[in-house]
């Protein structure tokens, strides 16, 4: 039996139809079928039971499949060992995020990627707020996914991964605390905490804006170096925090409220790497996490 034809039956013990899997294998039904019926005949018996509305395995075809799937995952395991060899998917790969949103993702990407490139380590680590960038100047990381936008002599920016909702983090004591969304122009009503350190002018425009839309000062309030200082401080009243929507699902705790904003442009999260270039590795996960990015809960 040729690899092809192993393919065609393979392919079509998953769709169990003739017209979907030849446009999956980008053939011609007839090309399936007259396949079908040469393994049929060099076996002896009937793969596939046949109706003008369905297509089921016989017993015999479910045998070959189960039979037959391990072998193919071998191959195509093989095939992956040499592309990745061929293309450099080799080696460590160091990875930063900033948020666990951004962590989930890459965890997932670096899963499909170490299930397909077997010579490929992925070393994750989490960015601290104070050094945003560092890690990634200092070559500690190969790429990262946070906060866009950045606009800095040596990094480049590369597609947006998330795109979320802005939520203000307040005191639950908070007069903010009780209504249903805020607006840009609420932030001039409680102290902002900020991250201590070198923190890029992109990001702090953007994030952390010193005037409201109509120019009103935001009053600044205490620093952190670590992001669980933040939601300590806001319980304890002394501030509140610009954070996405779904931060309520990882950072609720008690003596905080999240309440939307009704305005603004969303918070976006994308991939950085430094700007001599993205490795053959690191081109290979940004490809995983835009894939994932758009799949559908």
């Amino acid at each position: 039996m040729e690899l092809r034809d192993i393919e065609i039956f393979l392919a079509l013990a998953e769709e169990l139809h003739f017209g979907r899997t030849a446009e999956r294998l980008h053939i011609t039904p007839s090309r399936v079928s007259h396949a079908i019926k040469k393994q049929e005949r060099r076996i002896g018996a009937p793969l596939f039971e046949r109706t003008s509305r369905t297509v089921r395995l016989t017993a015999l075809g479910q045998q070959l499949c189960d039979d037959l799937l391990p072998a193919r995952l071998q191959i195509q395991q093989a095939i992956d060992r040499a592309v990745a060899g061929a293309r450099g998917i080799t080696g460590p790969l160091r990875v930063g995020y900033s948020t666990p949103w951004c962590a989930d993702l890459v965890l997932r990407a670096a899963e499909v990627l170490r299930s397909r490139h077997a010579g490929c380590t992925v070393q994750i680590l989490e960015i601290q707020f104070d050094d945003p960038l560092g890690p990634l100047r200092r070559g500690e990381l190969d790429v990262q996914v946070s906060e866009f936008p950045v606009r800095e002599p040596g990094i480049t920016s590369g597609p947006v991964l998330l795109s979320e909702p802005r939520a203000l983090m307040v005191p639950a004591g908070h007069a903010l605390a009780r209504r249903s969304s805020v607006s840009l122009e609420d932030l001039a009503a409680a102290p902002l905490i900020t991250p201590r350190g070198t923190f890029p002018k992109s990001l702090l425009d953007f994030h952390l804006p010193t005037h409201t839309p109509s120019g009103r000062p935001v009053p600044r309030g205490p620093v952190y170096t670590f992001w669980p200082e933040t939601t300590a401080m806001v319980a304890a009243g002394l501030g509140v925090s610009v954070v996405a929507v779904r931060a309520a699902q990882y950072h609720d705790r008690p003596g905080i409220a999240f309440v939307p904003f009704r305005d603004g442009p969303a918070l976006d999260y994308g991939v950085l790497w430094p700007s001599n270039g993205p490795s053959a590795a690191v081109t290979a996960l940004v490809d995983l996490m835009c894939e994932l990015a758009d799949e559908k809960p």
